[in-house]
């Protein structure tokens, strides 16, 4: 937008500065034409004066004189013709076509003085000519030779001064443009880049009270706006934290009682129905653990959401070898591995590597796609390893199991989303999701994609590290 704007302003300065210089260096020219058309007719009129005495006095030596001297001065020819004879100096002579044509206009008492307009790279010289004599008879023709070279060596100086006025005129008005520009602009671009922080985050950095008061007013509104729907969206998210830490002690009181009446139960029919309701109870303990990870998990995705938190956090970040704490996770879950007929296998990288990390946090991760291979893809090979990317580090969970569709993939990491093959398995539809708002957290993503002939792979892209080991 601002480059669109810019050019719009500039081509408005462009014509400003081309009007101006335009008017300027026409007055210019209509200036210096007319002076040196007063300064020739008048001399035209001089020597015309001179003819009309030499013709009465039958003498024209003062006359050739003043005419000699003229034409030495200013190198411009003079021709004069009498009755008698014709008076000349200089190169001008009426084998010339415009010499004859202004003659002849003079024998018949029509004068021209009237010079073209001068320009600035023209050539050539141009006459002028009058009649001389008596009210009732013409007695001569005087006809000047006019070379407008020095008007023209003066009006070329004007273009050149009046040129690097233009250009400096033209750079002060784009400069002031593009000042203009960014004054206006940079609060619409900065108010752009907090709606769409606002949008992926759901907090927004504090907007600057800068730019016209129009804009000044906006920002300070969606400023408010943001704090509003911040606001809103952290008392959400608390009320859930809270509700389902509340809830963790009336259900382990109701526990509790009915590990008690399960003591009391004698038939089989009593003892079956007891165990459905602890079936179910554990499937509400389930569902808790899971809102308050996912809680967590979501304040920490949330917490360093601007842009100067997001780097603050990545410096925060502990810059680990992840291979220790794979292998440890690796190690925790092979007794289910075991029991669901699955192997697991850690690929061992040719040389350490690193990355920015919190390493508890890249634990659960790890932790929790192992557990979604081992519950949904039973009897499968897991492989976890960690490959060096163009921009940084990923670790890897990959199974052959019968993985899931591309749409199913993208559905995924959608709160309490659950696969429709999976509905008999026991779950709450979190793990991915949590995965994914951990991976946020430390400014990486969880990438799922299917695995040849079948399979998933479940792939955290860290970005470089930048610097070394933290311990």
């Amino acid at each position: 937008m601002k480059i669109r704007v810019l050019a719009i302003l500039s081509v408005i300065s462009v014509l400003i500065v081309v009007t101006v210089s335009s008017v300027i260096l026409t007055s210019a020219g209509r200036e210096l034409t007319q002076e040196l058309q007063i300064n020739r007719v008048t001399s035209l009129n001089r020597f015309a004066q001179l003819a009309n005495d030499a013709s009465s006095d039958n003498d024209t030596t003062q006359l050739q004189r003043e005419m000699d001297r003229y034409s030495e001065l200013y190198g411009e020819g003079i021709l004069v013709r009498l009755q008698q004879q014709t008076v000349r100096s200089g190169d001008l002579s009426e084998d010339r076509a415009e010499v004859r044509d202004a003659l002849n206009r003079a024998s018949l008492n029509l004068s021209d003085t009237t010079l073209s307009p001068i320009r600035p790279f023209g050539s050539g010289t141009e006459v002028i000519s009058r009649s001389f004599g008596t009210a009732s008879q013409v007695l001569g023709e005087a006809v000047l030779e006019v070379n407008p070279e020095a008007a023209r060596e003066k009006l070329r100086e004007r273009w050149l001064v009046v040129g690097l006025a233009a250009v400096a005129l033209g750079a002060l008005l784009l400069l002031a443009a593009a000042r203009i520009t960014g004054w206006v602009l940079r609060p619409v671009h900065r108010l752009s880049l907090a709606v769409h922080e606002l949008e992926t985050t759901g907090k927004t950095s504090h907007l600057p009270d800068a730019g016209p008061p129009e804009l000044r007013e906006l920002s300070r509104s969606f400023t408010a706006m943001a704090n509003t729907v911040t606001e809103s969206i952290d008392s959400q998210r608390q009320l859930i934290a809270d509700t389902s830490h509340e809830l963790r002690n009336p259900v382990g009181a109701l526990r509790l009682r009915i590990d008690l009446l399960q003591l009391a139960l004698k038939s089989e029919p009593e003892k079956a129905a007891a165990a459905g309701v602890v079936a179910e109870l554990e499937r509400v303990e389930a569902i808790l653990d899971g809102v308050l990870k996912l809680a967590t998990a979501e304040h920490r995705a949330f917490e360093g959401s601007t842009r100067a938190d997001q780097e603050a956090e990545h410096k925060h970040h502990s810059v680990i070898d992840p291979f220790p704490i794979l292998q440890g996770e690796v190690e925790r879950a092979m007794p289910a591995a075991e029991r669901a007929g699955s192997v697991i296998t850690l690929a061992q990288p040719e040389q350490p590597l690193h990355l920015a990390c919190n390493p508890d946090e890249l634990a659960h991760m790890v932790g929790e796609l192992l557990t979604n291979a081992i519950k949904y893809a039973p009897g499968s090979r897991i492989t976890v390893a960690t490959n060096q990317t163009e921009g940084g580090l990923a670790v890897e969970v990959s199974d052959d199991g019968p993985g899931l569709s591309a749409e199913q993939r993208t559905a995924s990491t959608t709160r309490f989303w659950r696969a429709p093959q999976h509905s008999k398995i026991s779950g709450n539809g979190l793990g991915m999701t949590i995965v994914d708002r951990l991976a946020q957290a430390n400014d990486a993503e969880l990438v799922l994609e299917g695995r040849q002939p079948h399979g998933l792979t479940a792939r955290l892209e860290f970005r470089q590290p930048s610097g070394g080991k933290d311990g």
